[in-house]
């Protein structure tokens, strides 16, 4: 039997973009892959307009909390997908990794929120398709 994957999503505050995407792929995967996300300097809380852009979706990310990131949590994943946080994130041979430029959600209206959503689901989406085929 074959264990399924882990992906671990990082961002700088783990508010914004690095929560979308553990929202969107909890959403699009099940229980098939596991999902993680951290930031290498987490916030407080989880950005709001973040929070209200993924419910006009059907997700609801408000409960989450925004984790730092551990050299335990990247030994866990398969797949280690970065978003703007530069060389915070430690390295090990054998995982995969991606980096999505994708613009900080941090402050910005909710269109400019709602155009990184809908990236950061098309990017999940093919992360699915790829880890599940």
């Amino acid at each position: 039997m074959t264990t399924k994957p882990a992906v671990l999503f990082v961002c700088v505050h783990n508010a914004g973009r690095s929560q979308m995407a553990a929202g969107f792929l909890r959403h699009l995967a099940g229980d098939r892959i596991d999902v993680y996300s951290a930031g290498s300097e987490p916030a407080h809380h989880i950005n709001p307009v973040a929070v209200q852009a993924m419910a006009e979706e059907g997700i609801d990310i408000a409960g989450e909390q925004p984790q730092i990131l551990t050299t335990e949590s990247v030994r866990q994943a398969d797949v280690v997908v970065t978003m703007g946080c530069g060389d915070a994130c430690p390295v090990f041979p054998g995982k995969r990794y991606e980096d999505w430029d994708l613009t900080d959600p941090a402050g910005q209206p909710l269109e400019v929120v709602r155009q990184v959503r809908d990236d950061v689901r098309r990017r999940v989406a093919t992360l699915v398709a790829e880890l599940t085929a």
